[in-house]
């Protein structure tokens, strides 16, 4: 028996450390599988309940500097809120120090450039780096400890080569000292992660806006007093009846018993038409009353609503890594390691070149500041996170990671007839004495979406266990020219596979369990939300619409994220295979001090997650 549950991290801040999380978890006897999301600071875990637990797990994780929340009753915003203000008040008081180290060392003050001002300067830095900075130190002690590094072993070790290195000169030899550098290091740092912090909230922010859509109480009414009162959300129960009023969210799944209203329900179906409801019909979590007011009966609560379930399959697939991020991950395994080697070797080459004690330890400090993990570790969960919950604000649910990198590649789609592409007219019996149009009629929008689908360049199939009129008739209203009639879930699976033996990229959309074969082995599976669970089990996409031109704007948004992933990871992989090389002075004309390759650094890692945010932009 295997269980999957998504945990939220405190703690991890690049690559490395994502990397480090996912290879302490996966040591553990009974973890099968791991998928640690940087940007939505998570650990997806599938596991046997029966060799492990959460418990051991967080033990495991905690050993290694970081803290795997398993209660569920944390409140993990909380976490992150405080650890962003701690952050944002660190980053102020470093730039104070960074500032008054700077006036003293420049001879700004009546003391001018003597011992007292470096002395001065030697306290100031030492609180700098001990109030400030004091998180760098004790990450990557723990991760000596546990025998790995991370982006903090960097920092740490260059900020303290910095101030030991000054502390020398100031009490034995005088002159130009780096305390301004060790403190300007601190001061860069602490930006660029409180940049990143920002705007990896903001890349969660679809999520947010899902949750939001749940009000925190309701009005439950007593039918034996006759009294309506407000409760928490949390306490509401089955059989419970609620009363929702004009302009106020729905707050769990229920039957309407009384009253009449029209209900927005955009944010669940896509539909931008609020929809009237009436006495037994059925209304979900998080739609909105825009007219009217009624009374319901709660049938799902808690998280067996819709609304908690789209949550909680939207933060899977933002946990799920995409095929490229695996190879990502195995290289910020190493990444730390082999810069620490390079510093060294710098280090060693230009005191063999030179015999400069001070250029060779501002050539390797420069080495160990500007190489950035982060950049590479957010390049693609960055773009994902933003990309799959744009998606989920457009009606679209995407399961996993691994089908958005796919449905870029689509070369050819299969369709279903019945329920996919048409609705069967349900007010009259079918006898072969109808015309085809009385028995079922074209989707909305069913011809638009095939032509935009065609226009993308895929080839679009259509199959029915209709008759070869009715498949003939129905594909050439829907603007589909290749059609299979006759069809049972057997051959739906072998065009299926006859398409991918051809070559193609093959994307199946059902709704039927007789779709579900087709679905299974299809590149791509996409169900429509209003059929089958069956079918929306096995999918890896779910419309919750009927409105096929989803596909395509799936499809779109699938390419915009895939770019998007591509220009992240050349701009990472690009700054670290340049800018290691120039700061250990491969060019001696281009001189990178460890004050500038500090900036450099955190610029890299914040304009990787910004292009990200793009994504929110694009049309």
């Amino acid at each position: 028996m295997t269980e999957r549950r998504t945990f939220p991290v405190v703690g991890m801040m690049c690559a490395a450390c994502s990397a480090n999380v996912d290879r302490c978890l996966r040591r553990i006897e009974g973890v099968h599988e791991v998928s640690v999301s940087l940007p939505g600071r998570t650990a997806m875990v599938d596991y046997d309940p029966t060799l492990t637990n959460p418990d051991a797990m967080r033990r495991a994780v905690a050993a290694a500097g970081y803290d795997l929340v398993v209660d569920t009753g944390t409140d993990v915003d909380d976490i992150h809120r405080r650890a962003y203000l701690d952050l944002r008040r660190r980053m102020w008081l470093s730039w104070a120090f960074a500032a008054a180290v700077m006036l003293f060392g420049m001879g700004l003050t009546p003391l001018g450039h003597g011992l007292a001002a470096n002395i001065i300067c030697m306290t100031l830095a030492a609180a700098s780096l001990a109030v400030c900075g004091r998180q760098f130190y004790v990450t990557a002690w723990r991760q000596l400890m546990h025998r790995s590094a991370n982006m903090d072993t960097l920092v740490a070790l260059s900020t303290a080569i910095a101030f030991v290195y000054s502390v020398y000169l100031t009490l034995f030899v005088g002159g130009h000292t780096w305390f301004d550098s060790a403190t300007m290091i601190t001061s860069f740092v602490l930006t660029g992660r409180l940049l990143e912090e920002r705007a990896k909230n903001s890349t969660a922010s679809s999520i947010r806006a899902l949750m939001g859509l749940q009000p925190k109480t309701a009005h439950l009414v007593d039918a034996a007093e006759g009294t309506v009162s407000d409760v928490p959300i949390a306490t509401l129960q089955q059989r419970d009846m609620l009363e929702v009023r004009q302009g106020e969210a729905v707050p769990v799944d229920g039957v309407v018993r009384s009253g009449d209203a029209a209900i927005d329900e955009s944010m669940i179906s896509g539909e931008p038409v609020a929809v009237p409801k009436h006495k037994g019909d059925r209304v979900l979590a998080g739609t909105i009353v825009r007219q009217g007011a009624l009374r319901m009966r709660a049938e799902q609560v808690g998280s067996d609503t819709v609304l908690a379930g789209i949550i909680s399959m939207v933060q899977q697939a933002q946990a799920s890594k995409a095929p490229v991020q695996r190879t990502v991950d195995r290289v910020a395994l190493v990444f730390v390691p082999a810069v620490l080697a390079i510093a060294i070797i710098t280090f060693a080459a230009w005191m063999l070149a030179d015999g400069d004690l001070q250029h060779a330890l501002i050539s390797a400090t420069s080495v160990l500041v500007i190489a950035c993990p982060c950049a590479m570790g957010l390049a693609t969960p960055t773009a994902l996170m933003v990309g799959i919950g744009r998606a989920a604000q457009q009606g679209i649910l995407v399961k996993d990671a691994t089908a958005l990198e796919l449905m870029h590649k689509l070369t050819a789609l299969v369709t279903d007839k019945t329920g996919t592409l048409t609705l069967p007219n349900t007010d009259i019996a079918a006898t072969d004495h109808l015309a085809l149009n009385e028995r079922e009629s074209l989707k909305p929008h069913a011809a638009e979406a095939m032509n935009r689908l065609k226009d993308m360049g895929i080839e679009v199939w259509m199959t029915t266990g209709d008759r070869d009129e009715a498949a003939a008739h129905w594909a050439a209203k829907a603007g589909i020219g290749h059609w299979r009639s006759h069809v049972l879930p057997q051959d739906k699976e072998d065009l299926v596979r006859s398409l991918q033996a051809d070559g193609h990229t093959v994307a199946m959309v059902g709704d039927g369990i007789n779709d579900s074969q087709a679905l299974a082995s299809a590149d791509v599976s996409i169900a429509i939300g209003r059929g089958t669970d069956v079918a929306m089990e096995v999918a890896q996409v779910t419309l919750m619409s009927d409105d096929l031109r989803a596909i395509a704007d799936a499809i779109h948004i699938s390419r915009q994220i895939v770019r998007t992933v591509r220009e992240n990871l050349f701009w990472a992989f690009i700054y670290n295979a340049v800018c290691i090389p120039l700061a250990a002075g491969l060019l001696p004309s281009v001189h990178i001090t460890p004050m500038w390759a500090a900036a450099l650094m955190a610029f890299s890692s914040v304009s990787v997650v910004l292009n990200s945010l793009r994504l929110k932009l694009m049309k």
